[in-house]
């Protein structure tokens, strides 16, 4: 699943644990704007979303 593999990416490019990760991942913009199908981030790469959540996390 997409999620499991962003997580596993953020993870590794956080240098932090998976759970950490996912603590992260659930509690974003980002995420909620994966939720709602209307933005279109389901298509995007993972890659691509691990660099938004990022952004975001550096409150960028």
């Amino acid at each position: 699943m997409k999620y499991a593999r962003v997580i596993g990416l953020l993870a590794e490019r956080l240098h932090v644990s998976h759970p950490k990760a996912l603590e992260l991942f659930y509690g974003s913009q980002t995420y909620k704007n994966l939720c709602n199908r209307a933005n279109h981030l389901h298509n995007m790469s993972d890659a691509f979303l691990v660099d938004e959540l990022l952004l975001e996390l550096n409150g960028e």
